[in-house]
């Protein structure tokens, strides 16, 4: 069977919902085709954070932000890695395609997460009160039927529940803090409230995803799941079309104005990370959507497409699950009273450091032969009895599952544990005295840890004068393998200011766009806030419907 479109879009995640949404809204035929049986990708199952400078969410709440700030502080970020022109146009759309859709969805509507810092306040241009935002929370009812297909999270939630970032950020501090406590009566009255009333609510990357899928029933885009993508059609050097199976039946869908790519990454391609990332992988280490085995990147090089960014990806310290997926550690790291050792027994890097730069330099220390592949997460009874860990409250028993599977070893000093481990006992004594030093006078002098405003946004504020450093003393002592996860791969086809793919010597591949985790990161290596996966992603399929739009027939 043969269909024609102006445009094609391959992948229901942001990237591609927001590409196909702003074709339709531009008047182009479009529609969107997803392998999976379900839409959302890996934004479903994410945090929903989105990072874009001076959208119209933050203007509202007063951020003190500006374009020079925001062009200084991304430029700071990335460096030269990535095309200024590139950074430009990721700067310069974000506010206009917040706005633009804003306008035209009915179901555009986000809140802003006062005071999740920038990953890297310190830098020129960077704000310590952040400029993250997240879609507000959402009754799954609104989608009725479809709502049995949007991709599910790494960790299901209770029914009736639903936790924003805020909350999150509040809860983890449940036993410490007025404002935890509030949090967790607020939810549970809330969570009360939903139940009573039959209402499905929907939050984080679950809330994006619905969004963007309502406002797309909204404008009649025809969304194909269950619809793989096997190849691109090309005519001479111009792509007009994919190949697809829909319903396992072959389809060809031409497309008059382009195709754009935003099938995700290739995470769960263990071939692919073998042949582009150094160091130890795993599938079972990344929470991206399990259809993410980088076809899309593969079809774009097919096309002539380049690739870049290969080797990295948005990484995050992780604790693997024996039945599913890992857990990604993002505020534990923060909170004090506990360290990250490699196998010599040594701290290597300031644990509440960004995700992204605590992996390299695991994979760093790994290379150099010091065995942080797996590191260990050391803490105490006084770290269990404070704060959540694993998604288990303080005080609660952290499953077995985790002990039966020699993920997680406790001892009642640190002494036997580092023999349970295989660290010698004499290093891990020194390195946990040393540090143990550093918490009593609330300064890290080896690596700076609770400087940084990033550092301390998930640490405990009753903790002074850092709150996240506390001694590591009251037994027992536990020790959590800590591998390399990721939220997905960063490598991906390398495109221009427009999302054009681009060949090996920076030649526009006529008819063919890529965006999202499809494509090289605008962020290069780095991670500047929470949501510089998403914001970027919604950006350049912004930019790529647009610029389809704009050219003459």
């Amino acid at each position: 069977m043969e269909f024609e479109f102006d445009v094609v879009v391959v992948g229901s995640g942001a990237a591609g919902m927001t590409a196909a949404l702003t074709a339709a809204y531009r008047g182009l035929s479009v529609t969107l085709i997803e392998k999976s049986r379900l839409f959302g990708g890996s934004t479903a199952r994410s945090g929903g954070g989105i990072w874009i400078p001076n959208n119209p969410v933050l203007q509202a709440a007063g951020v003190p932000d500006s374009p020079e700030l925001a062009r200084t502080y991304l430029k700071a970020v990335v460096g030269g890695r990535v095309p200024e022109a590139k950074q430009r146009a990721f700067l310069d759309n974000g506010p206009a395609m917040f706005e633009y859709l804003g306008a035209r969805s009915r179901h555009w509507d986000f809140v802003y997460d006062r005071g999740y810092s920038d990953y890297h306040p310190e830098y020129p241009g960077g704000l310590a009160q952040g400029r993250s935002i997240e879609p507000r929370p959402i009754d799954g009812r609104l989608l009725g039927g479809d709502l049995h297909k949007i991709n599910q999270p790494t960790m299901s939630a209770p029914k009736g529940i639903a936790i924003t970032v805020s909350d999150f950020h509040d809860l983890n501090m449940i036993a410490r803090t007025w404002a935890g406590k509030k949090t967790a009566m607020k939810v549970g009255a809330q969570t009360a409230l939903n139940i009573l009333k039959g209402a499905k609510p929907l939050s984080l990357g679950k809330a994006l995803a619905a969004r963007l899928w309502l406002s797309l029933r909204d404008a009649g885009v025809p969304v194909w799941l269950n619809t793989p993508l096997t190849e691109l059609i090309t005519e001479g050097d111009t792509v007009v079309g994919v190949r697809a199976e829909h319903e396992g039946r072959p389809v060809v869908i031409k497309a008059r104005r382009g195709v754009v790519l935003a099938a995700g990454g290739f995470e769960h391609n263990l071939e692919m990370r073998k042949q582009y990332i150094d160091g130890p992988q795993s599938t079972e280490w990344t929470v991206g959507a399990l259809e993410n085995v980088g076809e899309g990147i593969v079809a774009g090089q097919k096309a002539g497409g380049a690739v870049d960014l290969m080797d990295d990806a948005w990484w995050g310290p992780s604790v693997r699950n024996p039945e599913g997926p890992p857990f990604f550690c993002l505020a534990e790291r923060s909170q004090p009273g506990a360290i990250i050792v490699n196998k010599a027994g040594e701290r290597f890097v300031n644990e509440s450091a960004p995700y992204v730069n605590v992996v390299h330099k695991m994979y760093e220390v790994h290379a150099q032969g010091k065995g942080s592949i797996p590191a260990y997460f050391i803490f105490d009874q006084t770290f269990r009895d404070r704060y959540l860990f694993l998604g288990n409250f303080p005080k609660r028993p952290i499953p077995q599952k985790y002990y039966d599977a020699g993920i997680i070893k406790t001892a009642d000093t640190l002494a036997e544990l580092a023999g349970r481990v295989g660290i010698p006992a004499d290093k891990l004594a020194e390195t946990v005295n040393r540090f143990n030093g550093f918490a009593r006078k609330g300064r890290d002098e080896d690596f700076l840890r609770g400087d940084s405003a990033y550092d301390r946004y998930y640490g405990d504020p009753t903790v002074k004068p850092n709150p996240t450093l506390a001694p590591l003393e009251r037994g027992p002592f536990y020790a959590v393998e800590m591998v390399p996860g990721d939220l997905g791969t960063k490598g991906g086809l390398v495109t221009d200011e427009f999302a054009r793919v681009l060949d090996d010597q920076g030649t526009v591949i006529e008819g063919l766009y890529a965006a999202g985790n499809n494509s090289a990161a605008v962020m290069g290596n780095d991670y500047a806030g929470a949501g510089a996966t998403i914001g970027p992603a919604m950006v350049f399929g912004y930019i790529a419907a647009n610029h389809m739009a704009d050219q003459e027939q």
